[in-house]
């Protein structure tokens, strides 16, 4: 008879995966205040990644689609305690399409970090930690892009999440509002109506919402109230 071969001995772990030496593409880090979510008004410190898969009509951060600098998560995450800022926000552009995103959240938390992350909802979010706050963009037919919409990222969304439409006209208020209430979205988590800012006037909006005793909340991009519209790093 044969020699039984000899046992396998255990495989070792290998080392531990630094996620600090991730690699991601940086469209801008800044600190200011948050103008939008249901955190508007909060000191925050802003992480915009570059690319995005969407072409909104209306979007006002087309310098986020291409110009960047590639950055290591532990630079990113050193630059933003620089700030002092207990509240992050990563932002866009859209930071799913880039996979270290996850490596960043996990480190802003794991530094202490309030994080929230905005979407344009054209990408599945079933990965994001579930401590991260969602701000999960829902678009309307006048952005072009609403084809682009995956639904089921609304079933994940969290008390905490909030879900965003920027409506640009009438026609966008009535199929957002048709959206709300056969989602049944205000009773889940947190409903942003945005008017496309320099296309519909607030106040429209805000006499819509009134009429129809609609339960969502009104939001205006306050930087752009207290800071040119176009002004980068605000």
């Amino acid at each position: 008879m044969s020699a039984s071969a000899p046992a396998s001995a255990p495989a070792m772990p290998g080392p531990a995966r630094d996620r600090r030496a991730t690699v991601i593409k940086v469209n801008e880090i800044f600190h200011s205040i948050q103008g939008e979510s249901r955190h508007a008004g909060r000191p925050c410190a802003f992480v915009r990644l570059t690319w995005c898969n969407l072409r909104c009509t209306w979007c006002d951060t087309a310098h986020a689609f291409e110009a960047g600098s590639d950055l290591a998560v532990g630079a990113i995450v050193d630059r933003v305690r620089d700030y002092n800022a207990p509240y992050v926000l990563i932002t866009g552009g859209e930071p799913l399409l880039q996979e270290g995103v996850h490596d960043l959240i996990g480190e802003l938390l794991e530094a202490g970090r309030e994080v929230a992350i905005e979407t344009g909802g054209g990408l599945d979010t079933a990965a994001l930690d579930p401590r991260v706050m969602v701000v999960l963009d829902v678009k309307c037919p006048g952005s072009g892009m609403a084809d682009r919409n995956r639904w089921e990222n609304l079933e994940r969304l969290k008390p905490g999440d909030d879900v965003k439409f920027v409506i640009a006209d009438r026609a966008d208020y009535e199929w957002a509002r048709a959206v709300v209430r056969d989602r049944d979205l205000a009773r889940r988590t947190g409903v942003l109506f945005s008017p496309v800012h320099g296309g519909l006037e607030p106040r429209p909006l805000a006499e819509w919402i009134l009429a129809d005793r609609l339960p969502v909340r009104l939001q205006l991009q306050i930087h752009k109230y207290i800071w040119p519209a176009d002004m980068r790093g605000v």
